[in-house]
């Protein structure tokens, strides 16, 4: 264990004062800084608060922060002195020792160090007569006192034993002064020090080290306050923080003199051990992938040499580059997708590796063997990547060979394995991979791609024989571009890479072509360039060398293949010139191939919550991975009093879940329903239902209008619509054929009177038939409106009133292709390329088989009916 008490701000956390407690405790923190909002908010007592610290094992190590306190004259230091009492009196009860008094920000503070000092003496009499102390900290925004040695001077002036300094890294460090001088500071007036390891400085270390070298042993304060964190779920980002506070210790430690380094030294924490490279990188396909990605690999020159003896995985080689392609892989695979889901790489100590994972919260993956089957050890990483750690390369043991022929390309290993996160978990993955692997991060590079920026971000070892490059796309939620979610991909080294593209290029290789203006801005010598040319080859240099790269088309959606060749020293990856070239190229192809296999019949698909309303949203999320969906629809409120009801909009920890449910599986909330708007009722009620929705990542708001009076309906949808732009949302209005917005032309007549840049139109098929509307009609109407579409088929009869209207609607719908909707007539008249989402209750049927099975059945019908049918015509 850490010979440091080690503890954190329950600032930096989300949720109530419950959620902190818990976090913290989870992630083994030792104690934590109550910040007084957290206090506030709570409707515990503080002897409660105390009490469920205790029964965590937490300690209260600080109360913070106490404001605007020194300075001052003397009728405000007055009434400063009257609620410091009370703050001492509140102390007590919650069995902490030290107030943190921040420096004064007060207009009505003076530049007066003498005062400032009687003043802060007087306050430390106080506390010391509660046996409390006062930890001054100088911050940033302090109107005078903003930087360490301006604040210990005040403090030394002082002279009282109860008051001594705070020290937070992101204040000194930010100030620009030089944290060398902390060392100076006897270590008993050191009473506290905050650190921001999160999102570390090369500085940091170094600041750790002069403060521990003061002889300071107090607790080791994690105060982080980013506005990620703060929304992420309070269990992960403690995990996070009790991780970043151990790395930074462990850097921390070479920089220090020798007594502060024997006590930085960490038990049951082995030093990250050396790393040898890649050993292999494991993608997990199906039926349609696999193959696709093994005639690639074919082409690129590797052979199928060997297949696993218990489990349906592949071993593809050339050299010491090796690919497994897995069919049952356990993470949840949208049908047609490759993606990597696991890697290894060659450490010099499993075990260590694996005991320094333990040690830093990583979980070590379970993995089912046969007793003959080599025992390898592997840890996720927050992706939910496996990552193994390999020394020898008995594990092939577990794989028959198969007899090939070398038609090897001149590939030699892999190069790097690159990765896209969410941006959510783009700083967590980076924290991951340097403490746990001790890779070294490099800095953030932004990248101008043609559909937003890309941030990207490489680790690696020191030897660079392990590289991993972290990618994300801040505003497109991981998308490269429509059509390319979360890419991925696998660099090939090579010692030529000419020669490489030429074996593979004869070979039939999917090489992307990248434009021939590329070509006309290079500097390169004329032979150089008619080669990388005629094959598709970039070229980028820096200071220390260049770096030539090639790569395939898009494999299973989100996955490709690159070669590269490292000419002297180049540490690069490719320049941010030359990245969105590539963007751009596969984009287009990809685009092509889609239109090439499925034509304009290639939608993504949706599982809308009525479908399978049994199921909560966390469980409705778990159902659309596990069957193959892109999105879900949400229903956050309730329609009828009979039907559950999920209070997404006021439960925060259902929220919660819903949100790590969606982080996990990468499905993403494509609507929320419903704000139906009767007569009696205000738009303006509906502004929490929205702000869940923007909270969920929800791009459309489903909207309905049983109002009879027209110009009354019109102003509160447009209403409506202006709550909803700010948040990103759409409002799409949708017209049951019983309601007073009863069919496509009412709806039309709304859209067009509410003259919104965010209003939409909703298409349910039912609804749509059941109404009477004209398909002539729909093709009429602005593409813009279309955002997407309620899928469903209904038998031919339709009901004679509206209780069998609204009973068939909520009940009795059917599969496409299974009753008399004229399917393809209507989703004709459609813009292309909406997404399907799937309303179709049928509440018989869900009993019989739950909802999870219903929502698989429902999904595959709808692509027999509405894209195989398609393909078979053509």
């Amino acid at each position: 264990m850490p010979n440091y008490r080690l503890s954190i701000a329950t600032a930096c956390l989300s949720g109530t004062l419950e959620d902190k407690l818990a976090a913290a405790a989870a992630a083994r923190f030792h104690g934590i800084e109550l910040v007084e909002s957290d206090l506030v908010a709570t409707s515990w007592s503080p002897e409660r608060v105390r009490e469920e610290c205790a029964r965590r094992a937490l300690t209260i190590e600080v109360y913070q922060p106490f404001r605007d306190v020194e300075a001052l004259p003397p009728d405000l230091f007055a009434a400063a002195l009257r609620r410091a009492s009370r703050t001492f009196d509140l102390l007590e009860r919650l069995g902490a020792r030290t107030l943190l008094v921040a420096s004064s920000v007060s207009a009505d503070s003076v530049d007066d160090d003498d005062l400032a000092a009687e003043q802060l003496h007087a306050l430390a009499d106080r506390a010391s007569a509660h046996g409390l102390r006062i930890a001054y900290e100088p911050q940033a925004p302090g109107r005078f006192v903003r930087d360490y040695p301006h604040a210990w001077r005040i403090v030394r002036r002082a002279g009282h034993p109860a008051l001594g300094l705070c020290l937070d890294s992101f204040h000194v460090l930010s100030s620009g002064t030089d944290s060398a001088g902390i060392r100076v500071i006897p270590g008993e007036k050191v009473f506290h020090v905050q650190l921001a390891p999160l999102f570390p400085s090369p500085a940091l270390p170094g600041f750790l080290a002069h403060a521990l070298s003061t002889g300071y042993d107090g607790p080791l304060s994690l105060e982080a306050l980013n506005d990620v964190y703060r929304q992420a779920d309070p269990r992960q980002a403690a995990i996070d923080g009790m991780r970043a506070l151990i790395a930074l210790q462990e850097s921390a430690g070479a920089v220090a003199p020798a007594p502060v380094r024997e006590r930085l030294q960490l038990s049951g924490l082995p030093p990250a051990p050396a790393l040898g490279g890649h050993v292999f990188t494991e993608l997990a396909v199906d039926d349609i992938s696999g193959p696709a990605v093994a005639r690639a690999l074919t082409a690129l020159g590797f052979a199928h040499a060997g297949q696993h003896r218990s489990k349906p995985v592949q071993l593809w080689a050339q050299a010491s580059a090796r690919i497994l392609l897995n069919f049952a892989a356990q993470r949840t695979v949208t049908p047609g997708t490759a993606s990597i889901c696991a890697f290894a790489v060659e450490t010099a100590d499993p075990e260590a590796s694996t005991r320094r994972a333990e040690r830093l919260l990583a979980p070590v993956l379970p993995r089912l063997r046969r007793p003959e089957e080599a025992e390898l050890s592997s840890i996720a990483a927050p992706d939910g990547t496996a990552v193994f750690l390999v020394r020898s390369e008995s594990w092939l043991d577990d794989f028959l060979p198969i007899s090939f022929e070398d038609s090897g390309t001149g590939i030699t290993a892999t190069d790097h394995v690159s990765l896209t996160d969410a941006v959510d978990d783009f700083d967590e993955s980076t924290l991951f991979y340097r403490a746990v692997l001790g890779l070294h991060a490099g800095a953030t590079t932004e990248i101008a791609a043609p559909f937003g920026p890309i941030r990207s971000r490489a680790a690696t070892d020191a030897s660079r024989r392990v590289r991993i490059t972290l990618n994300t796309a801040p505003l497109r939620r991981g998308d490269w571009a429509p059509a390319i979610p979360n890419p991925q991909h696998v660099a090939f080294l090579t010692e030529d890479v000419i020669a490489s593209a030429r074996a593979m290029r004869a070979l039939g290789a999917p090489v992307l072509r990248i434009p021939d203006n590329y070509y006309e801005a290079l500097d390169v010598p004329p032979p150089l360039l008619a080669a990388i040319r005629e094959h598709s080859i970039m070229y980028d240099r820096d200071e220390d060398g260049a770096y030539l790269h090639f790569c395939t088309e898009m494999l299973g959606a989100r996955v490709f293949f690159s070669v590269v060749q490292r000419l002297a020293d180049v540490a690069d990856y490719g320049s941010v010139a030359s990245a969105p070239v590539r963007m751009a190229a596969h984009r287009e192809r990809r685009l092509l191939s889609l239109r090439d296999t499925r034509g304009d019949e290639r939608h993504d698909y949706s599982l809308a919550h009525l479908t399978a309303l049994s199921l909560s949203p966390p469980e409705l999320v778990d159902a659309a991975a596990e069957a193959g969906y892109r999105y879900v629809g949400m229903r956050l409120t309730r329609v009828t009093p009979q039907e559950p009801h999920y209070p997404l909009a006021t439960d925060p920890a259902l929220m919660r879940t819903t949100k790590v449910r969606l982080a996990a599986t990468g499905i993403e909330v494509l609507d929320i329903e419903l704000a139906r708007i009767s007569p009696d009722d205000d738009p303006r009620d509906f502004e929490r239902f929205l702000e869940a929705g923007a909270e969920l990542g929800a791009r459309h708001v489903i909207a309905q209008l049983p109002d009879p009076d027209r110009a009354r309906k019109i102003d509160r949808f447009a209403l409506l619509c202006e709550m909803a732009r700010p948040l990103g949302l759409t409002v799409d209005l949708e017209f049951p054929s019983w309601t007073e917005t009863p069919d496509l032309n009412t709806a039309t007549r709304v859209l067009r009177g509410a003259d919104q840049p965010n209003a939409g139109m909703l298409i349910d098929l039912l609804h749509f038939a059941r109404s009477g509307s004209s398909i002539a009609d729909l093709r009429q109407l602005p593409a813009e409106w279309f955002h997407f579409v309620h899928v469903c088929d209904a038998p031919p009869a339709v009901p004679a009133t509206n209780e069998g209207l609204i009973h068939t609607a909520r009940f009795e719908r059917l599969f496409p292709g299974e009753g008399g909707i004229d399917i393809h007539g209507i989703l004709g008249a459609l813009p292309p390329g909406l997404p399907y989402a799937l309303e179709i209750p049928r509440a018989t049927l869900v009993a019989q088989v739950g909802g999870k099975e219903h929502a698989r059945l429902a999904i595959t019908a709808a692509r027999d009916c509405l894209e195989n049918a398609a393909l078979s015509t053509r």
